[in-house]
């Protein structure tokens, strides 16, 4: 593939993926699934001449997710503004998130250990269920805009916890592959937890503090260098590094909040501290949606169909999905209590879920050779659609409706003047608003 094709096969996905998120605001479905659904097209109908097999590699899909994941995460923190109020909505959060995490890792361990073929080591089985029982923020953060705010904040608190903890039970579970006992993993979780949390705080009070002295106007790429830098440090490290950027972002976001006291209000000049953090929202969130397009289009690059039509795939599947909903109505009973809709059908997998089963596969000895890839196929699109279907729900809309009514074909004509509902309200809406360039 030469260059100029190249860059016209980039940006046409960039301005595919655009027209996408159009899409998924109108209807709820998730940008994802339809990016994925463009990389399968890809994959089946581009001509064999333009290569787009050497730029779909493992090692660029994992340089691409691990990106994605720190700007996801720094994009959802800057949106986090702590108040005394929230107190107990984060507390139940981090709570929902990892007595979910824990539960649902050890009954789906089960399901893989009984019914995997061939999956007959359950310490491997209990590897393969933590990226499946951890929740997807690339989905979650950009789908629940049409939530209130509480609802909303918990989701996206939830989701950034849950993406956390997953990450660290993994990298501890292969810590005790690599032949480690009890005593030493639990003092290694806990030294690590220690060191990650000391770590993440001095780095984003320093981080914060020199940021907002930076006089250059190139300054903002630099932070994010760095941030990049203190990520791959971390995980050479086996540290939680998204706790870095979560703790980055919030200290950014909150200044006020951190910097009490007179040395340290002394410390903090908000006047300058806010315009940079409004260029930075921007900045993480335009990088996030380029990031995440070409995640998920590689990614449906590497999909095959065939698994699809396996009925032992299917089947195991159906128990995955049934496995992460039933955990998650007793946990959001259990600490919620009440007013648990949407959020209890609000549980995609994906990147994270995706990125750790790469890693999985980078390493032999935790491989499980009869595990089909199609399980995680299955378990990402039905969670999807469990989550676009409840989202469309919520909003009081039949889902029939709001999907079929953004074919040029479908109108939707609930009052019976014969005239589209969707178009009544555009008219009244630009009518109000005097826009008449919409039309």
């Amino acid at each position: 593939m030469d260059t100029y094709t190249l860059i016209i096969g980039i940006s046409g996905i960039v301005i595919i993926s655009f027209f996408f998120n159009i899409i998924a605001k109108r209807t709820n479905i998730p940008s994802v699934l339809l990016l994925i659904a463009l990389g399968v097209i890809i994959k089946q109908f581009v001509p064999d001449k333009f290569n787009a097999d050497v730029y779909a590699n493992l090692s660029t899909l994992e340089i691409v997710g691990n990106v994605g994941l720190v700007m996801i995460v720094l994009e959802a923190a800057l949106d986090l503004k702590l108040e005394r109020e929230k107190r107990k909505l984060i507390i139940n959060s981090f709570l929902v998130a990892l007595i979910s995490l824990v539960a649902t890792t050890l009954l789906l361990a089960c399901i893989i250990y009984y019914f995997v073929p061939n999956a007959n080591d359950f310490m491997k089985s209990v590897v393969y269920a933590v990226p499946l029982s951890i929740m997807s923020s690339a989905i979650i953060i950009p789908s629940v805009g049409g939530l209130t705010g509480k609802k909303k904040e918990f989701m996206v608190y939830e989701s950034t916890f849950s993406d956390i903890l997953g990450i660290m039970v993994f990298y501890f579970l292969i810590g005790v592959e690599d032949g480690q006992g009890g005593k030493e993993i639990a003092l290694s979780i806990g030294l690590s937890i220690l060191v990650t949390i000391v770590v993440s705080i001095v780095l984003a009070y320093l981080l914060v503090y020199i940021f907002q002295r930076l006089t250059s106007q190139v300054k903002l790429f630099l932070v994010i260098a760095i941030l990049m830098l203190m990520y791959a440090l971390g995980k050479k490290l086996h540290l939680s590094s998204l706790l870095i950027i979560l703790a980055f972002g919030l200290v950014l976001n909150n200044a006020s909040v951190f910097f009490r006291g007179k040395r340290l209000r002394n410390l903090i000049n908000e006047e300058k501290v806010q315009p940079v953090l409004h260029d930075f929202h921007i900045l993480t969130l335009e990088s996030a949606f380029v990031i995440r397009t070409f995640f998920f289009v590689i990614f449906g690059m590497f999909i095959t169909l065939e698994g699809i039509f396996n009925l032992t795939v299917a089947l195991v599947s159906a128990g995955i999905i049934a496995a992460l909903y039933i955990v998650r109505f007793l946990v959001l009973k259990l600490v919620e209590r009440r007013d648990i809709v949407p959020q209890l059908y609000l549980a995609p997998r994906g990147l994270i879920t995706i990125l750790l089963f790469f890693v999985i596969s980078a390493h032999d000895e935790y491989v499980i050779k009869d595990f089909d890839p199609g399980i995680l196929l299955f378990v990402i699109l039905i969670s999807s659609l469990v989550m676009t279907w409840a989202l469309i729900r919520y909003r009081g809309e039949k889902v029939a409706d709001v999907l079929l009514s953004q074919l040029p074909s479908r109108k939707v004509d609930e009052d019976g003047d014969g005239i589209n509902d969707s178009t009544e309200e555009n008219v009244e809406s630009n009518v109000e608003k005097q826009d008449f360039n919409q039309f």
